[in-house]
């Protein structure tokens, strides 16, 4: 996962949770938002331990495919898409996330999630070819230039 998205994920929590503490009514909605934020940012913790497995096995791809970009391509195209599943199944919670703490918040706040969440989709969605092509830049700007 990038860190971007982490972070992004990480504001929207600490966005939602003084609101949540700040306009829920009675003990158990704050009880039960505690809830739901606690299992949130154990999924989120998930997913980034995934991502960075991933990374770790596409770093491991790249080297065993040496020079060979074509295969190193056609391999990380091959972890990427076994990671993908993971990267639309955290993005759908996220999406259940935000749906469920906007009824709790302010107008305004509910403006800003509302605005956030795609992008925030879109760059968990877009973990694995962000990473891939992170990768593929690094190594590319390691290799040794070609002779003239």
């Amino acid at each position: 996962m990038s860190l971007r998205t982490v972070l992004a994920v990480a504001a929207f929590l600490a966005l939602a949770t003084p609101v949540l503490a700040q306009t829920a009514p009675a003990a158990d909605p704050v009880a039960e938002a505690a809830g739901a934020e606690a299992a949130f940012e154990a999924r989120a913790e998930a997913f980034q331990q995934a991502m960075g497995t991933m990374e770790g096995e596409m770093r491991t791809a790249l080297t065993a495919a040496g020079a060979d970009r074509v295969k190193a391509n056609a391999d990380l195209d091959a972890i990427a898409a076994r990671y993908q599943p993971q990267a639309d199944a955290f993005a759908n919670d996220l999406d259940a996330f935000i749906t469920s703490q906007l009824p709790v918040m302010p107008p305004e706040a509910q403006a800003q999630m509302a605005q956030m969440g795609p992008a925030l989709r879109a760059q968990i969605t877009g973990a694995p070819a962000t990473i891939k092509a992170g990768l593929i830049q690094q190594a590319a700007a390691a290799a040794p230039a070609a002779p003239q």
